[in-house]
């Protein structure tokens, strides 16, 4: 089942009088339960795309249509409802906030829900939300550390369950390995590869051939454009 179609999709930034394609003219579906790496070099538009298909920017011209609906005709509160509630979003500086508790940092996209739409979980329910998503990243002996108190991979982990603890149908990742060592990082793409084989769809940005051969499907971008368009054989 098709889950998200780019129309001719464009991403235009413009400095003075000078248009600069982020984004130029693409066109791609991408089908639920699918684990798509995007690669490019450096400034050909890797991080935009995941932007655009998370919902976090909006494209200069083309269609973005998520599960049939046209995503363009979407207010700002329904884009970030959606986010919240279908999306999960790891990036590759953490951004966890300092002074919170990791079960704490893990309790915010249910706070938000709670607090922005009505209803939702009590803190009770938050709360154990938020553990069994830090049990599932193996951290449930870390839930009352503050960040500084955990090692990179750990809040890595951190985010992760972060970004699960809404059970999204969406895993999107921006370089979540780029500040880990070679071990951490392995952990963290066995994460990610277990999400998957329980169906959740993974779209992850990375630079690192080793880490996009572990996808099932390779998205290569040149200056804006889609190269290449490889499935695992």
């Amino acid at each position: 089942m098709t889950l998200m179609r780019l129309s001719h999709l464009s991403k235009v930034f413009r400095r003075g009088d000078e248009e600069i394609f982020a984004i130029r003219d693409l066109s791609l579906d991408i089908s639920e339960g699918e684990f798509i790496a995007i690669t490019g070099a450096s400034g050909s538009g890797k991080s935009t795309l995941l932007y655009l298909l998370g919902l976090l920017d909006a494209p200069t011209s083309g269609q973005y249509h998520l599960r049939d609906k046209p995503t363009h005709v979407l207010s700002d509160n329904e884009r970030a409802g959606l986010r919240n509630a279908f999306m999960g979003f790891v990036f590759q500086s953490f951004h966890l906030l300092a002074r919170a508790t990791a079960v704490r940092n893990v309790m915010m996209p249910l706070v938000y829900s709670a607090t922005s739409q009505g209803g939702g979980l009590n803190e009770h329910q938050q709360r154990e939300k938020a553990e069994a998503a830090l049990r599932i990243v193996g951290l449930h002996d870390r839930m009352l550390h503050l960040p500084n108190q955990l090692s990179g991979g750990q809040r890595q982990r951190v985010a992760i369950a972060r970004a699960i603890v809404n059970s999204p149908r969406v895993l999107f990742a921006d370089e979540p390995t780029g500040n880990l060592d070679s071990k951490s990082g392995k952990e963290v793409l066995s994460l990610f590869e277990r999400l998957h084989s329980e169906g959740v769809t993974v779209i992850m940005v990375t630079h690192d051939p080793s880490i996009a051969e572990r996808a099932h499907r390779r998205l290569v971008l040149g200056d804006g454009s889609l190269i290449e368009d490889r499935h695992a054989s």
